[in-house]
């Protein structure tokens, strides 16, 4: 972290600032909200942008690998499917059980906890010799991933200023497919050849390489040293500041003796327990299409008779939609209510889902109908990340975003385990994906039915 050049040692140990609580965090909000962005701040929503984009990597990677690690170990569909929930259990344990405590320790510290766990399990993953030691370390790694994604959209909420929120929430969830996309291009090139463990050896290394980056260079949430006051608030509240080219502050405000705690309960508080409901229930309904599409096109792909690199290259086709419908709904979002926008992307996706799984396509169309979908399906998906980062306030934003990813989460682990039964069972292309379009129509029901006064 850079040096800083322009505090003032009274200032770093002085007493308690003279404003009240409600008007020092209403200062620190009014700082962010109505300047344009400094550099520290593009930094922190870079950073938060290629964390996403290396967590593409690491989860996704399992997917581009399913065709050659079925063919190595003679692995079933059913199994296959277990496989890929491993990862999703890990994640959905990572986000109910460790993210809330990025509410108490800080994001920063949990970032940085989360990068180590990621970084160790994709290692172990390309060492394992059997299906079930993978599982264990897909779980594992999961945990890391379930971390790290409330307080990625925790930090970049709470640096980015009002006008650009939506847009900076969805450029970092753009990330994702972003890495899904180089992992698309890197595996084509380097599996058929030499199998798929080089792939998550070099996925744990880069991932490891961020530890240094986010423990010299990222901050601390501003609201959080001044709501949470740990050792050394004030003077990292001071450095962080100045790296904004602002006034410093004079002390820390007295926390009031009712101030809300940390908790799942205070999700529910009067009328935000409707808004947290809806939004659980689109984030499961949605989790459950988004990871069958995830975790099976490649394969679908490959069994309908494309060579497996033009197989690899349906994923990626469908990635790389998705970070173009996660930029176009943050643009479009501030212009027409980001509810409704992610209503229409999944009623779109759900029509395209069906299309994708009834008619008979040559690798054109199939390659454009994946793309499509990936900008209708993740891009509305991610939609919610910007919505739950405005539904709840500092103190409990981590636990809010956590919570909504582990609760979708059990539909995450469900969509790849009914895609695998419902293929392995015959049931067909068409009525599959009939089958995971329902569920979009639903999630984007359930998104217009959260109620927040903070939305754009």
């Amino acid at each position: 972290m850079a040096s800083d050049t322009h505090s003032a040692p009274s200032a770093m140990n002085s007493g308690p600032s003279s404003l009240p609580f409600d008007q020092y965090v209403q200062k620190l909000r009014t700082l962010v909200d109505d300047n344009p962005m400094s550099k520290i701040q593009l930094l922190v929503v870079a950073i938060c942008f290629v964390l996403n984009m290396l967590d593409g990597m690491d989860v996704v990677l399992m997917s581009y690998a399913a065709p050659v690690l079925a063919e190595d170990w003679a692995i079933p569909a059913a199994a296959l499917g277990a496989v890929f929930s491993s990862a999703l259990v890990g994640m959905t344990l990572g986000c109910l059980a460790i993210a809330p405590y990025a509410d108490v320790i800080g994001r920063r510290r949990m970032i940085l906890l989360a990068i180590f766990v990621i970084a160790t399990g994709m290692l172990v993953s390309g060492v394992c010799q059997s299906i079930w030691q993978l599982a264990a370390a897909r779980v594992y790694t999961g945990l890391g991933v379930g971390a790290i994604l409330a307080s990625m959209a925790a930090m970049t909420s709470e640096y980015a200023n009002d006008k650009q929120r939506n847009l900076c929430v969805a450029i970092v969830q753009a990330g994702y497919p972003i890495g899904a996309v180089l992992t698309g291009f890197a595996s084509a090139a380097i599996m058929p050849e030499h199998g798929w463990r080089p792939m998550f050896i070099w996925a744990g290394v880069i991932t490891g390489a961020m530890f240094p980056i986010v423990y010299f260079l990222m901050p601390e949430s501003l609201e959080f040293l001044a709501k949470k006051q740990p050792r050394n608030g004030l003077k990292n509240l001071n450095k962080t500041l100045v790296r904004m080219g602002a006034e410093q502050m004079d002390g820390l405000p007295e926390k009031p003796a009712d101030m809300q705690k940390t908790s799942v309960k205070a999700l529910f508080d009067g009328p935000r327990g409707f808004s947290t409901l809806m939004l659980w229930c689109g984030v499961f309904l949605g989790f459950f299409t988004l990871y069958f599409v995830i975790s099976w096109i490649p394969k679908i792909a490959v069994d309908a008779g494309l060579p497996l690199e033009k197989g690899i290259f349906a994923g990626t086709a469908y990635n790389l939609g998705s970070f173009a419908g996660s930029i176009f709904l943050g643009w479009i979002s501030a212009r027409y209510g980001l509810q409704k926008m992610i209503c229409l992307f999944f009623f779109i996706a759900a029509v395209m889902l069906m299309v994708f799984g009834s008619v008979s396509m040559n690798v054109f169309f199939i390659l454009l109908c994946a793309f499509v979908i990936g900008i209708t399906l993740n891009g509305g998906f991610n939609g919610f990340w910007p919505t739950a980062a405005r539904l709840y306030p500092t103190e409990i934003r981590a636990t809010g975003v956590g919570w909504a990813v582990g609760a979708g989460r059990a539909g995450a682990v469900a969509g790849p385990l009914v895609g695998g039964y419902l293929l392995q069972s015959g049931a067909g292309l068409s009525v599959t994906f009939a089958v995971f379009a329902v569920p979009l129509v639903l999630a984007g029901i359930a998104a217009l039915n959260i109620r927040s006064s903070d939305f754009a």
